[in-house]
């Protein structure tokens, strides 16, 4: 072999050896960085998306634990990143917290304006994060998704014990993907005072307008704040035969 043709094989062989070095710290850095990328939430929960029957697998929502703090009363607050999978492909992320996170609660998520409509065409994805049993307060998040961004419209608490508790009603007289306007309002149903179990007392509180204006959900509260602008005492039957 020609000394000029020995040099060239060192140099192929030299080169080889840097290109499978490079590409084996490239590999090395990667998996590095899905490390950390993987690390930094303290746990993930996957959350299926339902219509109010079907549960859909290419399309669901990983809640991942971000951080914890505690206030000076011992109440934990849960700081959560919220990542939008469709079709298996993430397509947006949202923030939400959770203020006295039990122990042993569980996410949950259907199409759709709260109970008005649940279908997996509607852009609207109601979320929602409680212990399941009766008496324990549960947190809910309306997100709109459009364009690969995720919208937090509104939040509310609800809870519920025996037929009696406090929760949002929503309302509109158009519901499909096309929704411009809507409205809701909070809803209590109290046991009343005195001695028949059976007497309850409703009221509607923090009525709110929704308008989508420049791509984005406008929100404007129709009632004073935390006031009830309605009052009645009527039967636990009544109530809930009306519903």
């Amino acid at each position: 072999m020609k000394l000029k043709h020995l040099v060239l094989a060192i140099l192929v062989v030299a080169c080889q050896k840097e290109q499978k070095q490079n590409q084996t710290n490239v590999l090395k850095a990667d998996i590095k960085e899905t490390a950390v990328v993987k690390d930094k939430f303290l746990k993930t929960d996957t959350i299926t998306i339902s219509d109010g029957e079907d549960s859909f697998s290419k399309d669901y929502i990983l809640a991942n634990l971000v951080k914890e703090n505690m206030d000076k009363d011992s109440i934990v607050t849960s700081h959560y990143q919220l990542d939008f999978y469709e079709n298996k492909v993430k397509t947006a992320s949202s923030k939400v917290a959770i203020k006295g996170n039990e122990k042993g609660s569980e996410w949950s998520a259907s199409f759709g304006l709260n109970d008005v409509k649940k279908s997996k065409s509607s852009p609207f994805l109601h979320v929602s994060y409680g212990y399941p049993a009766c008496g324990y307060a549960h947190d809910h998040f309306l997100f709109y998704l459009k364009n690969n961004e995720a919208e937090l419209v509104y939040s509310w608490l609800t809870i519920s014990d025996s037929g009696w508790g406090s929760w949002v009603e929503f309302y509109s007289q158009d519901v499909d993907s096309e929704t411009k306007k809507f409205y809701c309002k909070n809803v209590a149903f109290e046991p009343a005072d005195g001695d028949d179990e059976n007497l309850g007392v409703v009221s509607y509180s923090d009525s709110t307008s929704f308008e989508f204006k420049n791509n984005h959900w406008n929100k404007i509260l129709l009632s004073a704040k935390d006031k009830n602008y309605f009052q009645k005492t009527m039967s636990f039957d009544e109530f809930h035969n009306t519903k």
